[in-house]
């Protein structure tokens, strides 16, 4: 279904380590414009309000007004309370910027990369998701490459992320990342192709 604007909104989400940043940019070298919640959640304690409220949660994680992300997202995965108020913080603030973002970009089709959709109820924003789907062993292989983390660290987060195991997946579109790039491409590719025709 078409937004006023013309616009059809594709949110791109899944678990740390499944992809979806790949995913993500994939879709972005065919040419269309890709939103990353992340990028944008690395500036949101620059928000003056969101600071203040995620400082009240986390006072070791601020030095004047200033947040240490490493330290916070430490903090915050450790406590599974408090990381639900701190996303019930960040998670609107970052939606209002993306989509203020998404109303200026060129071309009908935009994506955004939120890698928290369902746990915020946040797919009923969007008119199509894609969710990618991963081994675990593959997870944290890849999240222990990229971010240095130790295994118990990345199963805490993955722990978090249940959210997919309880979720009816039918209505959305699942892309399986059980293959090399090449076959990751192609199943983007389709997935990208079936979303626009659908519409067109």
């Amino acid at each position: 279904m078409r937004r006023e604007n013309g616009k059809f909104y594709t949110a791109i989400t899944g678990g740390i380590g499944s992809g979806k940043s790949t995913v993500a940019g994939m879709i972005g070298k065919m040419g269309f414009p890709v939103f990353s919640a992340d990028k944008i959640a690395r500036d949101i304690y620059r928000d003056e309000k969101v600071a203040q409220e995620a400082a009240k949660l986390f006072p070791d994680c601020f030095e004047g007004g200033v947040a240490d992300r490493k330290k916070l997202a430490a903090a915050a995965f450790a406590d599974v309370e408090k990381l639900k108020k701190l996303n019930a913080i960040t998670h609107p603030a970052i939606m209002e910027k993306m989509f203020a973002l998404a109303a200026r970009a060129e071309g009908e089709f935009v994506f955004f990369e939120i890698p928290l959709l369902f746990e915020g109820g946040y797919e009923v924003l969007f008119d199509r998701v894609i969710v990618v789907m991963r081994d675990q062993r593959a997870r944290l292989h890849a999240v222990r490459m990229r971010d240095g983390l130790s295994e118990e660290e990345i199963l805490s987060r993955i722990k978090n992320q249940s959210v997919y195991e309880k979720i009816d997946l039918s209505g959305h579109t699942v892309i399986y990342n059980d293959g090399d790039l090449s076959s990751l491409q192609s199943k983007v590719t389709d997935a990208v192709q079936e979303i626009v025709s659908k519409e067109n």
